[in-house]
């Protein structure tokens, strides 16, 4: 890889930037002064520096966010802030996108990351990888719903849905619950429960496949995922259907 591309992608500048940074004797790379903007470098070897600070190199960025309401699950749009907008430079100029979407009033977990093949294991239909939610219901939430979403309910298109595991937490004229399915049909947890006369006021996923949502961040923050997250996310066996 070109030392002005690698530093670039990093988030050291355009390659104007970091042409500069070079002439001005900042970068090393094996201890070695480089002003060459095509010197070629092997991120995984080369000991790269920048004014004697290593630079260190990484091919994909794995990010936990909590998403907040407001924002939409997307690269980018003409009109609306996307959660895409909420990143740091540092962590933008990797390109990465979201794994799935949140609607645009729903909160909570949202993996983000560049890395294609991860966000393919986690999304594809014929991997039945399990999201759960907590939400607050308008109405009483019953017995009777929690035996209808094991069966799996019509939506109002006629898609009959496989089988969720719904848990009462506390049930009255608003109802608490928690929501596991295995599927993400277009607003599908909202389109559930009016299957069943009831409408959802507020939605927060709080856990998909092996990993939870990191309850200390706060709306609209985020964090790289740890080392051991990211193999629980690689190493995630979903039953196949």
């Amino acid at each position: 890889m070109r030392i002005d591309k690698m530093l670039a992608n990093l988030g050291y500048g355009s390659r104007k930037e970091v042409k500069m940074l070079l002439k001005s004797k900042a970068v090393k790379v094996n201890n070695e002064i480089i002003k060459d903007a095509k010197e070629q470098v092997d991120p995984k070897r080369d000991v790269v520096t920048l004014y004697g600070d290593i630079v260190e190199y990484k091919e994909f960025i794995y990010l936990m966010m909590n998403k907040p309401p407001g924002v939409i699950s997307a690269t980018e749009d003409t009109r609306e802030e996307t959660v895409i907008d909420i990143l740091q430079i540092e962590d933008a100029v990797f390109n990465p996108f979201p794994v799935g979407r949140l609607d645009k009033d729903t909160e909570g977990l949202l993996i983000i990351t560049n890395d294609g093949k991860l966000s393919h294991r986690l999304l594809s239909p014929k991997k039945h990888v399990p999201k759960t939610y907590f939400a607050v219901i308008s109405g009483k939430v019953t017995e009777e719903d929690i035996e209808a979403f094991r069966n799996g309910v019509i939506l109002d298109d006629g898609y009959e849905t496989k089988p969720g595991e719904l848990k009462i937490l506390k049930a009255g004229e608003t109802s608490d619950i928690e929501l596991t399915i295995s599927e993400g049909k277009f607003h599908q947890v909202k389109r559930m429960f009016e299957s069943v006369g009831k409408k959802v006021l507020y939605l927060k996923r709080i856990s998909m496949g092996p990993l939870a949502l990191d309850e200390t961040l706060e709306l609209g923050e985020y964090r790289e995922l740890t080392e051991e997250e990211i193999l629980l996310l690689q190493n995630y066996e979903a039953k196949e259907g």
